[in-house]
């Protein structure tokens, strides 16, 4: 302290009471946060205690991520700290948002052992805005049901439900189903098969049939198929074909093998777990057990 009765303060006596560097102290002066209250004979700045709480002040803001345009606008009663916390919060939540993108990318990246080439694919996927997201989804839809009208409505309904955006708030595991959603979506392989599983719906759609039969139809096979997996009935008995006629009627079990067997595809049994991922859901059960057992009683029935 200047011993002159002012109690006035040396940026360096300033930084000693602080705790902070004089290049800090230095810098926030000239930024104009903290002005000096004057200047000595020797062009020394001066500061009081007035000036030692607006620096704490200063280093609380600062602490909090705020930016010296904001820290002067705060000091100069321009706004208030409620109102700088408050869009302080929302870009905070913007860069959180972000960061989990990024460290889902990175994961991703580890977990799958990527190349330079499918890192960026990635990023750009993950990176996509909502309006672009949803450009994928509609041309997806567009694609399988285009020009097949007698689909199951509760088939287009569950579709594009389970191709649901992700939420504003993902976590990184949303973000990572919908990066490996998005990829599959988009491959030309995959549309085929799924475009094939919806003809043969269609197909099999008589003009009175109710919309959501089809979904009555396998609620009914996974209920009579388990009961035969539990009580250890054989695919190529007697019995189980007594189970087939109770499930397709007199349906020619050639047929109904090959409509099953779009229907249970790999990747689209990968799609329905990727998209519950993304809706925020528990993953539904695959009913492996209860569908290959269907398939080797059609198999055994339409062997030779």
């Amino acid at each position: 302290m200047i011993d002159d009765g002012t109690g006035l303060l040396t940026i360096g006596e300033l930084a000693r009471a602080t705790g902070l560097s004089v290049r800090t102290i230095r810098y926030w002066s000239d930024e104009g946060a903290l002005p000096p209250v004057t200047r000595s004979a020797g062009g020394y700045r001066l500061y009081d205690a007035g000036s030692a709480a607006r620096l704490e002040l200063i280093r609380t803001l600062r602490e909090l991520g705020l930016g010296l345009h904001d820290v002067r606008r705060v000091l100069t009663g321009e706004t208030t700290v409620a109102r700088v916390a408050a869009a302080h919060v929302t870009a905070l939540d913007a860069q959180i948002r972000s960061l989990r993108v990024t460290r889902a990318v990175l994961s991703t990246v580890a977990r799958r052992g990527s190349n330079a080439e499918e890192m960026t694919l990635m990023n750009k996927l993950a990176r996509l805005s909502t309006a672009e997201r949803r450009r994928i989804i509609e041309d997806f839809m567009a694609e399988v049901f285009d020009g097949i009208d007698a689909a199951d409505p509760d088939i287009r309904r569950r579709l594009r439900f389970a191709a649901a955006d992700l939420p504003d708030d993902p976590t990184p595991e949303q973000v990572d189903a919908w990066v490996e959603l998005a990829e599959l979506i988009q491959d030309p392989e995959f549309r085929a098969t799924m475009r094939r599983m919806i003809e043969f719906n269609a197909a099999d759609r008589g003009p009175d049939v109710p919309s959501g039969s089809s979904l009555w139809f396998m609620s009914r096979l996974v209920r009579l198929a388990g009961q035969a997996v539990r009580e250890g009935v054989a695919p190529d008995s007697a019995r189980a074909a007594g189970v087939l006629r109770e499930l397709i009627g007199d349906a020619d079990p050639a047929v109904v093998l090959e409509r099953l067997s779009a229907a249970t595809n790999v990747r689209l049994a990968r799609y329905r777990e990727l998209s519950a991922l993304v809706n925020g859901l528990e993953p539904p059960s695959s009913h492996e057990a209860e569908f290959g057992w269907v398939v080797a009683a059609l198999r055994a029935r339409t062997a030779g």
